[in-house]
C-alpha cells in the first residue's frame, strides 16, 4: 500500500508539471508498465482528480479542472514562494484579499514539513504600515473585469476623469494590465471608435453586461505595450530645457534617465532636457537640486517657475514669522 501511495503521488506530480503525457512516457518515467499507469490513473480519478484521457495515435493523459480544488504537489521552493506571497498579503494595489490570504497561509503552514516551516520562519518580515494606496482596486472588480474580457462581453461603466468629472463609457474589454501599483483596462471605445486604456480604480462597472462581440486584433505590440505608450505620453506631456550651474560630475548621479537627459556644457555648467506630466511639477522638481539654474524654455516652464517662486516666498515668510514669534516669546 505504501509503495502504491508513493507511486500515485509521483504520478500526480508528473501530471502537474506539463499539460499532456502519453501513457508510454509516464510508464518510462515511473518505471512501471502501461497497464499499471492505467490502473493508477483510475485510482486518481476515484480520489477526485479530474484526469482526462484520449485514445489513439497522439493520445494520452491530462490533468483537467474539476468541481473542487484537489491537493497540489509543490516543490520546496514553490511552497516557500507561495507562502511568502500569501504572507505579504498580496499586492497593495488590490484590496479585499487579506482575510483569504491569511486563511490560505494558515492551511499551508499546517501541512508544511518542519524543514520548510523553519525556512519560512527565518523569512519573517516586519511591515511598516503606510498610507493606503490611492489607486488600489477591489479584487471583486478585477474578477468582474477579467470575466467580461474572457467572455467577450461589452461593458458599461462610470469613469472618473483626472479632473474629477464622471462620464458613462461603453467598451469592448480586452485585457487587464498592471503597471506598478496601478491596474488598467484596455478596450475598444465604441463612442470614440478607437483603443483606450482606463484606470481600474476610477471605473465603476455596471450590470448587466452588454452583448457578446467579435474580438478585434489588439494594437501593435499588445495590450501591455499600448498601456506603456500611454503612460509615457502622460509623463512626457511637458518638456523643457534647463541649464544647471554646477559641474556635470556633481549632478550626473542625481538625474534619473526617466526624468531627463543630462549634457555637459563646460567645466561649470550642464544642461538637462526634462520631461514631466505638467510644467508645475517640473518647476518643483528643479528645486530638489538646490543649485542655481537658468530656464531655456519653453515659456510654460518659465511661467511655472514664476508661480513656484511666489509659493516659496510665502513658505519662507511663514518660517520667518515662526522664528520671530519664538524669539519674541523668549525675550524677557
Amino acid at each position: 500500500m505504501r509503495e502504491t501511495s508513493a507511486r500515485l503521488l509521483a504520478l500526480l506530480s508528473l501530471l502537474q508539471t506539463r499539460r499532456d503525457w502519453s501513457g508510454a512516457d509516464l510508464a518510462e518515467r515511473l518505471q512501471i508498465t502501461p497497464r499499471t499507469v492505467r490502473r493508477d490513473i483510475d485510482r486518481l480519478r476515484s480520489l477526485g482528480y479530474p484526469v482526462d484521457g484520449t485514445v489513439g495515435v497522439g493520445g494520452g493523459y491530462r490533468l483537467g479542472a474539476g468541481a473542487e480544488m484537489p491537493p497540489l504537489l509543490l516543490t520546496d521552493d514553490e511552497v516557500i514562494a507561495v507562502a511568502l506571497g500569501l504572507q505579504s498579503g498580496a499586492s497593495a494595489s488590490v484590496t479585499g484579499t487579506a482575510e483569504s490570504s491569511i486563511g490560505a497561509l494558515t492551511k499551508l503552514r499546517q501541512v508544511m514539513p518542519s524543514r520548510l516551516r523553519h525556512r519560512l520562519d527565518a523569512l519573517q518580515i516586519d511591515v511598516v504600515q503606510s498610507r493606503p494606496v490611492q489607486s488600489s482596486v477591489d479584487a471583486s472588480v478585477l474578477t468582474a473585469l477579467a470575466t467580461v474580457c474572457q467572455n467577450h462581453e461589452r461593458l458599461r461603466f462610470d469613469y472618473r476623469t483626472h479632473g474629477g468629472d464622471t462620464m458613462r463609457r461603453e467598451v469592448e474589454p480586452y485585457r487587464l494590465v498592471r503597471s506598478g501599483l496601478r491596474w488598467y483596462l484596455v478596450g475598444w471605445d465604441l463612442a470614440r471608435e478607437d483603443w483606450r486604456s482606463f484606470r481600474v480604480d476610477r471605473l465603476d462597472p455596471k450590470v448587466p453586461t452588454g452583448p457578446r462581440f467579435t474580438p478585434r486584433a489588439l494594437p501593435e505590440g499588445g495590450a501591455a505595450e499600448f498601456v506603456s505608450r500611454g503612460i509615457d505620453r502622460a509623463f512626457s506631456a511637458a518638456r523643457g530645457r534647463v541649464v544647471l550651474h554646477v559641474p556635470f560630475e556633481r549632478i550626473e548621479d542625481r538625474v534619473d534617465p526617466q526624468w531627463g537627459t543630462l549634457a555637459r556644457l563646460d567645466d561649470e555648467r550642464c544642461e538637462v532636457s526634462v520631461t514631466a506630466d505638467t510644467y508645475p511639477s517640473m518647476a518643483r522638481w528643479l528645486a530638489a537640486f538646490d543649485v542655481d539654474f537658468t530656464v531655456c524654455g519653453p515659456q510654460e516652464l518659465i511661467d511655472a517657475c514664476e508661480v513656484e517662486s511666489r509659493r516659496l516666498d510665502r513658505v519662507a515668510a511663514r518660517y520667518a514669522r515662526a522664528r520671530d514669534e519664538h524669539r519674541t516669546r523668549q525675550d524677557p
